[in-house]
């Protein structure tokens, strides 16, 4: 049954990516065009470096938890 699931999910996912159009996204040569993308890209790497800090830093406290109790 497994199996089954995850061939039809990997079958979805496939298909959705087919159902894409190649068509150029305005927005984003908008913000290229502007060097605006930079702002945002930054933005993005922030947020992330800032969640696997938090992600590390619960894990580090969970294995001296489990350590201790």
């Amino acid at each position: 049954m497994k199996k089954l699931t995850l061939m039809l999910m990997l079958l979805l996912s496939f298909a959705t990516a087919f159902a894409q159009q190649n068509q150029p996204v305005e927005m984003a040569d908008a913000l290229r065009g502007s060097g605006k993308i930079y702002v945002v890209v930054g933005t993005i790497v922030i947020v992330f470096v800032g969640l696997a800090i938090y992600l590390f830093s619960i894990d580090r406290r969970l294995k001296k938890i489990e350590k201790n109790g």
